[in-house]
């Protein structure tokens, strides 16, 4: 939906950004236009964000107030909420290829993940359609002939922390839950080679969409679970005290 995305979403087309516009006013509003515009195209949802700000001379920057709408059928507004999300640029690796940003943190981000009747979710459509949007492997290969000099980028660790998952169950005859997940972590997104800057952005929505859907799914089972132990012992008691009084 963002991870998401976290998540979440697509993030990294800053760094082509980062390349190809030095001045930082600039250099923000691409960035943040480039998130908003492909991230739309590839998650076929709406993708909004606040404000950029990129310090290339620090090798630092944070982008503020990323959110990723749900499809139109679930009742949530969005899928994924990222209040704040801070980058740490290798300044070496900017004369080289790949260009590797360090660590990417996505602190106390929210996942709002809905399921149907059918066993269906709002983040399996968010990753259908990001599967659909993504080139695949041949594709890919004859699209970098003629992506020219655009740069090869990978993301040495990517980290969810303290995602806030709202779990809608009500589709099971359950409610709505709320729980904080372990910290997520993603490393080596790219690869040793690198994606091109326009490639990585999916990839990472992809792989952080995915494990924040693992961590639903757990969620989901232990609450089910919790629930139907519940309606036994419940049954349970009202035998006994139809019996004995």
């Amino acid at each position: 939906m963002k991870i998401i995305a976290s998540i979440i979403v697509v993030l990294l087309l800053l760094s082509g950004g980062a390349l190809w516009f030095l001045a930082g006013g600039s250099l923000n509003d691409y960035v943040k236009n480039q998130i908003e515009t492909v991230g739309s195209q590839v998650t076929e949802q709406t993708v909004t964000v606040k404000s950029v700000d990129i310090k290339l001379t620090s090798g630092a920057g944070s982008i503020l107030g990323v959110n990723l709408t749900n499809p139109k059928t679930y009742s949530q507004a969005n899928a994924f909420a990222l209040g704040e999300i801070t980058l740490d640029i290798n300044l070496e690796s900017l004369t080289s290829s790949p260009i590797v940003i360090d660590a990417i943190v996505i602190n106390s981000p929210q996942a709002f993940v809905q399921f149907t009747q059918t066993g269906g979710s709002n983040i399996q459509d968010i990753l259908a359609a990001i599967e659909r949007n993504t080139p695949k492997a041949d594709a890919s290969a004859a699209d970098n002939t003629n992506t020219g000099d655009e740069p090869k980028i990978k993301v040495s660790k990517i980290i969810l922390a303290g995602t806030a998952l709202t779990l809608d169950l009500s589709a099971f005859g359950n409610k709505e839950h709320s729980a904080i997940l372990p910290d997520i972590t993603l490393n080596n997104i790219g690869g040793d080679a690198g994606l091109p800057a326009s490639q990585l952005g999916s990839e990472i929505v992809r792989q952080a969409l995915s494990k924040v859907w693992q961590q639903a799914k757990a969620t989901q089972k232990n609450k089910l679970t919790d629930s139907a132990k519940e309606k036994l012992q419940e049954k349970a008691k009202k035998k006994l005290t139809d019996l004995f009084g």
